[in-house]
């Protein structure tokens, strides 16, 4: 009853939530600091108007994704009753209350924890309107449907890793918690094949699918990173670089970014070479395991990044809402620590993006607490990853195969 009664608020809240978070992105109530929508009208659109021919818009610097991101670029043209930007918010409006349903219907059956439900609707007001104007709510709906499939319908999940993957590379790391044996067979077999086939067909049928490679390539040291903190303070103490837009953000351009970028580089590197020694190392797979390990997986190459778009932080809210709901309790302290960046994130882009910019001492501050626990939020994700399921003794048997995999595979030929 106290259960059906909190699901039922949550879904009030998310409806009066979101109408709010409209009227910001449709400017019905302006927002201090930066518009977020711009990109919409301005960049988004452009692409559309170069994607609409054909072929992708290989010669635009600020085009940075796989490929099949034209299809979420291209989405608003589902809606010809609206100009593009409404039409985007739209499609971004029905990605979160996908996100909230899957949610939703994941607890229907009081076996799962409602509160992951609530860190989805509560989460994405603090971050902002910066949700509607992004495609990332988009790729987080995917990647929350592989994720609370991947217990069942492995084949499932593997397609819309793969196929999320596809439209922005982060999704892939959700394959790695999948326990040994035919889960992850089947899993990773779906991805990878998923994410094959459309990538020849992007490739095949329309030129510069492949030039986001070279765009990710040289990207420098965005303001909002947390390597970016060392040019912040430095700026004290008689450094000279200056920030300006660069490859599609507000990135660092001076002496020695050139190698804060090579050492974030390697961070990302040494965050991948972590990943795959948990992987060899772990032996106490259990039914959480593949939500926590995606959750900090996605942590680790977020902290570690050469950008932290504010963006990004809905990958987060999302990931932490699925631990949530799959009650893990050991990841309970960094999903708190990822809702109390949200809104420090907002600060700092778009309200106060100024004071960033000009690393005063408001804007470093608001930076350094935001980064700060993104940071704390990592190491102890991944701290309780590695205790529970490496170091800690066994005292649950791994997870077993579901039932309707179970008995499918007694089935003759």
């Amino acid at each position: 009853m106290v259960a059906g009664t909190s699901l039922r608020l949550s879904i009030v809240v998310w409806a009066v939530t979101r109408a709010v978070l409209m009227m910001c992105v449709f400017r019905v109530w302006d927002m201090p600091g930066s518009d977020v929508s711009v990109d919409i009208e301005v960049i988004y659109q452009g692409w559309y108007g170069v994607l609409r021919t054909g072929i992708f818009p290989y010669d635009d610097v600020t085009w940075q994704y796989p490929p099949a991101a034209a299809l979420a670029v291209l989405a608003p043209g589902l809606l010809p009753f609206l100009d593009y930007a409404p039409a985007f918010f739209a499609l971004c409006l029905l990605a979160d209350a996908a996100i909230t349903g899957m949610l939703l219907y994941a607890v229907r059956d009081g076996r799962r924890g409602p509160l992951g439900v609530w860190v989805w609707v509560v989460g994405v007001p603090l971050l902002g309107p910066i949700v509607y104007a992004r495609y990332d709510v988009m790729v987080t709906a995917v990647a929350v449907a592989a994720l609370l499939a991947a217990a069942r319908r492995t084949r499932l999940s593997g397609a819309l890793t793969g196929f999320g993957a596809l439209l922005k590379v982060w999704p892939l790391l959700l394959l790695i918690g999948t326990p040994r044996g035919p889960r992850t067979r089947s899993t990773w077999g779906a991805a990878l094949a998923t994410a094959g086939i459309l990538a020849m067909f992007f490739a095949a049928a329309m030129p510069g699918a492949l030039a986001f490679l070279t765009f990710q390539r040289d990207r420098g040291t965005e303001v909002e990173s947390l390597g970016s903190l060392v040019f912040h303070l430095a700026r004290h103490v008689g450094w000279h670089g200056k920030a300006r837009l660069n490859y599609g953000s507000v990135e660092f351009l001076g002496r020695h970014v050139h190698a804060v970028s090579a050492l974030a580089l390697g961070l990302s590197v040494l965050a991948f070479a972590w990943l795959l020694l948990w992987r060899m190392r772990a032996r106490h797979f259990t039914a959480t395991t593949p939500y926590e390990a995606a959750f900090a997986a996605v942590l680790l190459f977020t902290t570690t990044s050469r950008v932290i778009s504010p963006q990004y932080m809905i990958w987060l809210i999302g990931l932490a809402a699925v631990c949530v709901t799959m009650r893990t309790p050991r990841q309970w302290l960094p999903v708190l620590l990822v809702l109390l960046a949200a809104p420090l994130t907002q600060l700092e882009f778009p309200i106060w993006f100024a004071h960033v910019i000009a690393s005063d001492k408001l804007g470093v501050a608001t930076l350094t607490l935001r980064n700060g626990l993104l940071v704390a939020a990592t190491v102890i994700s991944c701290r309780r990853l590695w205790q529970e399921t490496v170091t800690a003794p066994r005292t649950v048997e791994e997870e077993p195969e579901p039932p309707a995999e179970r008995q499918s595979a007694l089935v003759p030929g």
